[in-house]
């Protein structure tokens, strides 16, 4: 995508990214840029934000440099209507009020803190890891039925945000990226049980990420963009 500068190759220029993706994409027969798009569309928020990390994880430098303008310019739309939103994003003393994962509202507002923690905030990062980290007892002692599609989506999407935060650091993820483990591993079925039908493919829903913020008029081009897809 880039060519050399004639600096030192590092390991992680040297992973060709971008260039052999798209290769991939244009010059392979049955996959194309468009099936690409669509299936990208119809993966949940949790999966949507872990595939976006692990792209921008194997781009080199100068992509990260091009993209963090690309991805600047745009968020400098929302800038003030998100604003508010931002500076309780960060506040410890906020976010320590924000412990009961139960509550769909304060899971809500965990992920729209996630979505706003500024990437060298490790006061509230640690806040917010003391909160997750407790996940596993409070749904065992609380019996939070994760078997509910949106309660499981926004656990999900709460995990997988954290664990791919920069403000967190490499130990926090590992514990956070284990409890999405177990989080994510199927159910064992009931014996003599049968289970609920599955939700149809292709069923509508409001993805977890669009419901938590959906009192935020930046949200609506989102909403938007999401019936177009659907």
């Amino acid at each position: 995508m880039f060519v050399s500068l004639d600096e030192p190759v590092s390991p992680r220029s040297v992973r060709r990214p971008f260039a052999r993706a798209v290769e991939m994409v244009e010059g392979r027969g049955s996959v194309q840029r468009e099936g690409v798009y669509r299936w990208f569309s119809v993966l949940s928020p949790a999966q949507r934000a872990d595939f976006l990390c692990g792209l921008l994880d194997l781009c080199v430098p100068v992509e990260l440099r091009f993209l963090g303008a690309c991805l600047e310019d745009l968020a400098r739309k929302d800038y003030h209507s998100l604003r508010d939103a931002e500076i309780k994003a960060n506040s410890p003393a906020d976010l320590a009020d924000l412990t009961d994962i139960t509550d769909e509202v304060v899971r809500s507002k965990l992920l729209i803190s996630l979505a706003l923690l500024s990437s060298d905030n490790r006061v509230a990062a640690g806040i917010l890891f003391r909160t997750l980290a407790h996940t596993d007892s409070i749904i065992s002692s609380s019996g939070l039925e994760l078997s509910a599609a949106e309660t499981r989506e926004q656990v999900q999407l709460l995990f997988t945000m954290a664990s791919n935060h920069p403000a967190f650091s490499f130990h926090q993820k590992q514990v956070l990226r284990q409890q999405l483990t177990r989080i994510t591993a199927p159910e064992p079925p009931h014996r003599g049980r049968t289970g609920s039908p599955a939700a149809p493919t292709g069923a509508t829903t409001t993805p977890a990420y669009i419901s938590a913020c959906a009192h935020l008029s930046c949200c609506a081009k989102i909403v938007q963009r999401e019936a177009v897809v659907g």
